[in-house]
């Protein structure tokens, strides 16, 4: 029976858009890649050399998957096979999506998350292990994509990962470029590369100390270990601990509750922290960056909201 349905949505796909192929596919049965891609490699009936060209086949299997809800882009790292560890493909794809999700005026908060019950298990070994020769790794910091894909931009926008079983190596690295890490009750993170070699160069050395301090960074990054949920929560890594499977419908209400907000103002104030933490050379200039980039939003939206304030919105702390 299960053949006999396979057989059957194998054949509808050569007659549904791309979207619903992906749908269908998960839906009724595990169909194989190499299927779904085969089905679609038949040209139509205009054959090369008799007049018009016939077109390419449609790739139908992306390493990065992404989902707009109004403000909110919810983007999918969708390598489930290898627990979404990175690829170059994938790292240029994911950086690419990021990028344009920073440039668009209409977006206002990205989630990340992976596909299939892992957040990233880092950068794929295998990988590294067969084509080392063949990796290309941009040297300047200032330009992607990193290994990880887009490690080392500093997004103007916030961003908050949904993090179910492994974020570990690089995969940790990712989730720490995000704002706000929603974290199920099983996930596991860690420095795992910590057994193999691998350095920490997407910026897992930067960023740990700063969310969770020195002394705890250093104990993850010197001994490898795995951190659970709680602990996660316990050091700051994790912001949100919720139930397994709940991560990305957790993340995404979060990422509504933030778009709703005033965003000249949050990026504003996002922005100052940032700029607080890493770049300030002094506590009085890290001051002076936030007054000044702090003072266009009190006519732009602090003046209309002190005017709903006043009308009665946001009395006793509620929020709207």
């Amino acid at each position: 029976m299960h053949s006999v349905a396979c057989r059957t949505i194998m054949n509808a796909l050569k007659v549904i858009t791309k979207t619903n192929v992906l749908r269908t596919a998960s839906l009724f049965c595990r169909i194989p890649r190499e299927m779904i891609n085969k089905s679609f490699s038949t040209s139509s009936n205009v054959q090369e050399g008799q007049g018009e060209r016939a077109p390419r086949p449609v790739p139908l299997y992306r390493n990065v998957v992404s989902e707009r809800t109004g403000s909110v882009l919810a983007v999918g790292i969708n390598r489930p096979e290898a627990r979404n560890a990175m690829n170059q493909e994938t790292a240029r794809l994911l950086f690419q999506e990021l990028s344009a999700f920073d440039g668009d005026p209409t977006l206002s908060v990205a989630v990340l998350y992976g596909v299939g019950g892992n957040f990233c298990a880092g950068y794929d070994l295998k990988e590294l292990g067969h084509h080392s020769a063949s990796l290309k790794l941009e040297q300047d910091v200032t330009k992607g994509p990193a290994p990880m894909g887009p490690s080392r931009m500093q997004l103007s926008k916030p961003m908050i990962a949904a993090v179910s079983g492994y974020a570990v190596a690089g995969g940790l690295e990712l989730a720490l470029l995000a704002d706000l890490r929603v974290v199920e009750q099983s996930a596991i993170m860690g420095v795992f590369c910590r057994r193999f070699g691998v350095p920490l160069i997407d910026g897992g050395t930067v960023r740990l100390p700063r969310l969770i301090g020195l002394s705890r960074a250093l104990d993850l990054i010197l001994t490898g270990r795995p951190v659970g949920a709680q602990e996660a929560l316990a050091f700051g890594l994790a912001n949100r601990v919720v139930p397994d499977g709940q991560a990305l419908q957790a993340a995404l209400e979060l990422a509504e509750q933030i778009s709703s907000f005033p965003q000249q103002c949050l990026r504003a104030d996002r922005s100052s922290a940032y700029y607080s933490s890493f770049d300030a050379s002094s506590f009085s200039e890290a001051m002076q960056r936030e007054f000044d980039h702090g003072k266009p939003t009190i006519q732009a939206e602090a003046t209309a909201g002190a005017a709903r304030f006043i009308s009665g919105t946001g009395r006793g702390g509620a929020f709207f």
